[in-house]
């Protein structure tokens, strides 16, 4: 009986199958390619941050242990790639002669290295100018000393005669905080300062300057093993890679008797990504989530607008003799044949969306969290298909006779939550958490430095989840009291398209309004989950920019190479060259405030807003062109970052004496400057400490007009063919970079997280779902009660006034769901962004308008509804007695 009952809805209700098939497919597929959004994206994470990281592991001997014996330990230990061995040792100062004058350091390090060092750790070093090898100094200590390639410098040594060498290049390094700290120091949150008079020397000149060192005062000497490990061995989870990464270098210091600390950068740069990871996490269900349960809504409205014809012919086959049992049993094996043929379409479609959004056929990062995902996503297909028409079909089963079963049982009052006011509710406490969990300090992630453990603040998702809620019940009592109270309008409206029968159409709507409620309702909640996810992505994609441009400074960025910076042939030459729309010159040079050094720009005040692009949001207490107004009235004004305003106190007008390097003197001078505003991000600048100054007062007091950096903006050429053409024209005299290039290597949780290729998947099923929403939901339901139009039919109505029904309730649907939803999306964009803080980072102004996806959007929202419509009166246009014969 199940075959052959099977084999009649495939020959007679083919249409309804395909449909809750189709909507079963689409629900698999978006839960499934959340899956493989899950896997690329940690697995890039774990990509990135592995290669970020210039040195895995520094492997420090503790006093008066062997030095080769620990580096035969290192290099016998699983996993380690490469080990060589580095020594430290602390100076007391350093002094050169250039330019007719005499200028000093104090204090640094001198680190000796092997010969093969630059080529095991390439990205540890970058060349400035000069030889690659011998002996080596820092930019900064270069620029401190107003020396170059070629001059002599003094090593000051405790208790020992100064040694002398000869500069043979200048190099700075990609990341001081690892190498120069000592383990106990090197972390994010450390607050030892970073030396910057560093020297780079072969082993053999180290050993000549320092051994005597070495045995006079000992605690001045560090020697280290540099490793690097096999990254093919950890796992592509940034969180299980950390464990990972923390248990190797435990299992080292044990394996050394406590004669070694190793200072685990590898596991400091899991660490940031495993953050990162988190808020994939979170990105999944602010934005997968929703769309993952508004297809399983839209399934169960697809499944559930043949609910009257089910009930009929039910009542037909119980007429006929079937039982419950039997009854129960058909309907368990439609949905098991709808579950597990939509499911196995929309695994193999979330399979083709992995292979082309985010690289990856799988739906986990494991294999086992692969299969977990498929089978998790095919499973809730079939539990989607069994709550459509099973469950229905059984409480129909138990609680209709069969005459009760052959009618439509019409409610009178509105929906039993109304009486609670559930909507409102919902919408109350979506404001009420989201003002507690979006202020006060609250952090959406939290990650603990040297923990195993990340945590989610999951009560931020109440307030949008609470919202969503609240946006759909709203949305039905809204529709339902129209349709309740607003007879009236609804037939004076309607007579534009159905003439005299405006009032029937009207009726004819009041008796349907609780699924044309529902079905506004999901339109809605469709054009909501589309328009806020395409704002979502729009924002994402301009702060993502913002991002790119705060790191690389400007589309094409030129960098001097020698200290005393960019010459005014070379600023002028590429003014002019092709594709070049401004050259923005910034100083960029080096002052303390108190102890602490800080990075100093110099800019040109009246002119950098426009040239570098500078946004409002990087700044605090006023926009970008009012601060920098500011600043170009007040010739010693100064904005200084965050911290260094909550470190020293400081209130605008608060005079602040900065020592910056005199050019003629190569002494470090007091010049007096005024704290006008603050700055929260500049282009170039670190994230922490720096200050923006005028660079035409600090030329005067330190008698330097150099220009380290040029901000060049192409105006909409290639940035990547500009800044070829750069670097043509620079040569040596500066190193370029275009942010092309760079934008894929940025650092960040904004970029890190890759959220573009989730959005294109979200953004691609909302045009889906906005057309099942509107078109096929209503074609279904239409179509669902053909027999009332065939018997208006055979009553004698023509094919317009059938038609007014059809536009009637279309237009109602249609429009009112897309006003609400587009209402809601409005609210909830602004939350997701506010909630969303630790993604973007700048965060932005405003959210974006994605004016153009909007009107596709409608566009699609439209044909659909049109095609929907048309086709509904085609079927209409059969026979009635016909039509009624096959019902």
């Amino acid at each position: 009986m199940t075959l052959r009952w099977l084999a009649g809805l495939l020959a007679r209700r083919r249409g309804r199958l395909v449909a809750a098939a189709a909507g079963v497919a689409v629900a698999v597929a978006l839960i499934a390619s959340i899956g493989a959004f899950l896997a690329g994206s940690t697995a890039s994470m774990t990509d990135r941050a592995l290669a970020r990281v210039p040195l895995d592991w520094q492997v420090q001997a503790a006093p008066g242990a062997s030095l080769s014996k620990l580096l035969g330990q290192v290099r016998a230990f699983p996993g380690v790639r490469t080990a060589v061995p580095v020594l430290y040792a602390r100076t007391t100062g350093y002094h050169a002669s250039a330019s007719g004058g005499t200028s000093t350091a104090s204090g640094g390090l001198v680190l000796g290295v092997p010969g093969n060092y630059r080529a095991t750790f390439p990205k540890e070093l970058r060349q400035f100018i000069g030889a690659r090898s011998g002996v080596l100094i820092a930019q900064q200590m270069a620029a401190n000393l107003g020396i170059g390639v070629g001059d002599r410098i003094s090593i000051g040594r405790a208790g020992l005669p100064d040694a002398t060498a000869r500069v043979n290049g200048i190099i700075d390094f990609t990341a001081p905080q690892q190498l120069l700290l000592p383990p106990s120091a090197a972390t994010a949150t450390s607050q030892t300062p970073i030396p910057d008079n560093v020297l780079i020397v072969p082993t053999a000149r180290w050993h000549a300057l320092f051994d005597g060192l070495a045995r006079t005062h000992p605690a001045l000497i560090r020697r280290q093993v540099h490793a690097n490990l096999a990254h093919g061995a950890l796992p592509r989870d940034p969180s299980t890679a950390y464990s990972r990464a923390l248990g190797l270098a435990k299992n080292l210091e044990t394996r050394t008797s406590g004669t070694a600390i190793v200072a685990n950068n590898l596991a400091t740069a899991l660490d940031a990504a495993r953050g990162d990871s988190l808020y994939a996490r979170v990105a999944f269900l602010f934005l997968g989530l929703p769309g993952a349960l508004l297809a399983v809504l839209l399934t169960a409205a697809i499944a559930g607008a043949g609910a009257e014809r089910r009930r009929r012919d039910q009542a037909l086959l119980r007429a006929r003799g079937a039982t419950l049992p039997e009854l129960v049993r058909l309907a368990l094996a439609e949905s098991l044949l709808v579950g597990i043929v939509g499911g196995l379409v929309g695994l193999a479609a979330a399979m083709a969306i992995g292979s082309i959004s985010f690289g990856s056929t799988s739906f986990g990062a494991t294999t086992r969290a692969s299969a977990f995902w498929a089978g998790g996503s095919l499973l809730a297909g079939i539990l989607i298909a069994v709550l459509a028409i099973a469950l229905p079909a059984w409480r129909d089963a138990r609680r209709l006779t069969v005459a009760r079963a052959r009618t439509v049982a019409r409610r009178q009052g509105g929906p039993w939550w109304g009486k609670f006011g559930l909507d409102f509710l919902a919408i109350a406490g979506a404001v009420l958490i989201y003002r507690a969990t979006s202020g006060g300090g609250s952090q959406l992630v939290l990650v603990v430095e040297g923990s195993t453990q990340a945590s989610v603040n999951y009560w931020s998702f109440l307030a949008p989840m609470l919202a969503w809620i609240g946006v759909a019940l709203l949305s039905y009592r809204l529709a339902e009291l129209a349709l309740r109270r607003g007879r009236k309008g609804i037939a004076t409206a309607s007579r534009a398209v159905a003439g005299q029968l405006g009032g029937t159409v009207a009726s004819s709507m009041y008796q349907q309004r609780s699924a044309l409620a529902r079905a506004l309702a999901l339109v809605a909640l469709t054009t909501c989950f589309a328009a806020t996810t395409a704002a979502f992505n729009a924002t994402y994609k301009q702060q993502a920019e913002a991002d790119a441009r705060l790191s690389n400074g400007a589309d094409v960025v030129l960098s001097a190479t020698s200290v005393s910076g960019l010459p005014a042939h070379l600023r002028s030459t590429v003014a002019h060259i092709p594709g070049v729309s401004a050259a923005e010159p910034l100083q960029h040079r080096y002052a303390y405030i108190g102890r602490d050094l800080q990075d100093l720009y110099g800019v040109n005040a009246r002119t950098v807003v426009h040239n570098a692009r500078l946004q409002d949001s990087w700044f605090s207490g006023g926009t970008a062109s009012q601060l920098l107004g500011r600043l170009a009235r007040t010739p010693n004004g100064v904005l200084l970052s965050q911290e260094v305003v909550h470190d020293y106190q400081l209130r605008p007008g608060d005079q602040i004496i900065m020592r910056l390097l005199d050019q003629r003197t190569r002494a470090s001078i007091p010049v007096h400057f005024k704290y006008i505003g603050i700055t929260n991000e500049f282009p170039t600048a670190p994230k922490d400490a720096y200050t923006v100054v005028n660079a035409s007062y600090v030329a005067r007091a330190t008698h330097d007009p150099g220009v380290a950096t040029l901000l060049v903006q192409t105006g909409g050429a290639n940035p990547t063919d500009v800044g070829r053409r750069v670097r043509a024209a620079a040569g040596a005299l500066a190193s370029v970079s275009d942010i092309n290039t760079n934008r894929a290597l940025i650092a960040s949780s904004l970029t890190s997280v890759e959220l573009q290729g989730l959005t294109r998947v979200e953004l691609g099923f909302a045009l889906v779902l906005i057309a099942a929403a509107t078109g096929l939901l209503l074609y279904l339901g239409l179509a669902d009660r053909r027999r009332t139009f065939a018997i208006a039919h055979a009553l004698g109505a023509r094919s317009r006034q059938l038609g007014g029904f059809v536009w009637a309730e279309t237009a109602f649907v249609t429009a009112g769901g897309v006003i609400l939803g587009g209402i809601a999306a409005a609210g909830l964009t602004w939350m997701l962004v506010k909630l969303l803080t630790g993604v973007f980072d700048p965060p932005p102004a405003r959210a974006a308008v994605p004016w153009q996806y909007l009107i596709e959007l409608g566009v699609i929202a439209l044909l659909a509804v049109v095609v929907a419509g048309i086709s509904t009166l085609r079927a209409l246009d059969r026979p009635p007695l016909e039509t009624l014969r096959d019902l």
